[in-house]
């Protein structure tokens, strides 16, 4: 799984008597922006928990930027989250009293950076997702799709490795949904890997790589050749240089 930013294999997650996850194997390249779609129970959130490093695998593998998650201590899981991943909700959670800026603020908030700093990076981060004009209005101040373009930035402040986004678009219009998968994928255009966690079928089927779970496993993976050949390709240029 060399060249991989996540890997998953064989996870097994289980609540009791409940089986979330069968035995998931997944590999996401660095760039790639994936979309994981299936029904209400096929155990997308779940996996998504354990990507993230908010759970732990019952057994299995997983691996996030070159880390064995199996390994690390509660205090490396949260520098691992703080340094390599990013979190977009569908409910934003943005704190009520606070300005987009400060909002922003708290996804950097353990980078042990100076409240002058963290500040700059927000404005920096707003700027990026089109709300440097949004700076320092708060939450019931902006629109639907402000609300999440604000809880993009957040999630982008560090420069993560990887962008979780849990039905980015759920809670949105059409238009402003639209506007939000536009930015998603501006920012995979500039690097950043996005996997996006959805049950919407035209949403999913608009992006390059679409993952399938069903009853816990994967049952189609539409992009795994093309996965395995960026990785390949990866790998050569690295031996050329």
């Amino acid at each position: 799984m060399s060249g991989a930013v996540l890997a998953l294999r064989d996870v097994v997650k289980t609540y009791g008597d409940v089986h979330a996850l069968r035995g998931v194997s997944l590999e996401v390249v660095a760039g790639e922006f994936v979309a994981v779609v299936g029904p209400s129970g096929s155990g997308k959130s779940t996996m998504l928990n354990i990507v993230g490093t908010l759970d732990r695998p019952t057994s299995g593998t997983v691996t996030i930027a070159g880390n064995d998650v199996a390994t690390m201590s509660d205090d490396e899981l949260s520098r691992l989250r703080a340094d390599h991943i990013g979190f977009v909700f569908q409910h934003f959670h943005l704190q009520t009293g606070a300005t987009a800026a400060e909002n922003v603020a708290d996804g950097v908030l353990y980078a042990g950076l100076p409240r002058r700093e963290r500040h700059r990076l927000a404005v920096d981060a707003l700027g990026r997702v089109g709300l440097g004009h949004r700076v320092d209005h708060r939450p019931h101040q902006l629109s639907g799709g402000e609300k999440q373009r604000v809880a993009i930035a957040r999630a982008i402040v560090g420069g993560p490795t990887i962008l979780l986004a849990d039905e980015p678009t759920g809670a949105l219009d059409t238009a402003s949904g639209a506007a939000v998968l536009a930015l998603l994928r501006e920012l995979n255009d500039g690097g950043t890997t996005v996997l996006v966690i959805t049950h919407d079928l035209e949403l999913a089927a608009s992006l390059p790589r679409q993952v399938r779970m069903r009853d816990g496993l994967v049952s189609q993976d539409d992009g795994a050749g093309a996965a395995a050949g960026a990785a390949a390709l990866a790998a050569a240029i690295r031996d050329h240089r």
